[in-house]
């Protein structure tokens, strides 16, 4: 199988956490990595070029800072140009049919702070419900997220300790060792390989 890794960030210069977890994630046999707004400075998105780079790919991640609750702003200009009804949905729209699709997320605050009752009173799934619904409504296989939780305070060990399970599910998923079934139960994509083991 084959992995689209779409990344956006728009500070990447400033990054401490995304520049670890993408070092080395192009030279993954299998893996397209796209930096979005390395790509698109001016958000002129190229929409045939990105239709092929999708139709060539059997998994397609968003990986993003999560900013507001959501992705950054070529991530959603993106969306509204490049899934097109009759193509990537609709009653002709099939090209996406199948593909699993995920998102890698850092964010600042700290896994309790996602819950029910907590300073964010939504769970990280709940927030991104429009971007699982997208998922579905294209006809796609939707899988809980990677998410890397407290960016700010977080020591670099565990940063590197997240990026070589996040290389790990990609490349599982690449060698057709990834068990989607068992994967969409979880709540976060991180607990893959700990439910693995058992």
């Amino acid at each position: 199988m084959k992995v689209l890794v779409l990344f956006a960030h728009p500070a990447f210069h400033k990054s401490r956490i995304n520049k670890i977890l993408v070092d080395g994630i192009s030279h993954i046999e299998g893996v397209t990595f796209h930096d979005l707004y390395e790509h698109y400075p001016e958000f002129d998105i190229d929409i045939q070029k990105e239709q092929d780079l999708l139709s060539k790919h059997d998994c397609v991640i968003f990986q993003h800072p999560f900013f507001w609750y959501s992705t950054p702003a070529i991530l959603k200009e993106w969306q509204d140009l490049v899934l097109e009804h009759g193509w990537a949905f609709g009653s002709q729209g099939n090209a996406l049919k199948g593909k699993l699709f995920f998102c890698a997320l850092t964010t600042g605050g700290p896994q309790q702070a996602y819950q029910i009752g907590s300073f964010h009173n939504h769970t990280i799934n709940q927030l991104l419900s429009p971007l699982r619904q997208t998922a579905i409504l294209c006809k796609m296989v939707p899988l809980p997220p990677f998410v890397v939780h407290g960016t700010h305070a977080i020591e670099p060990d565990e940063v590197l300790d997240h990026k070589n399970d996040y290389f790990k599910i990609l490349k599982l998923i690449i060698n057709n060792e990834f068990d989607s079934e068992k994967a969409v139960k979880l709540n976060y994509l991180n607990d893959y390989l700990k439910m693995e083991e058992k």
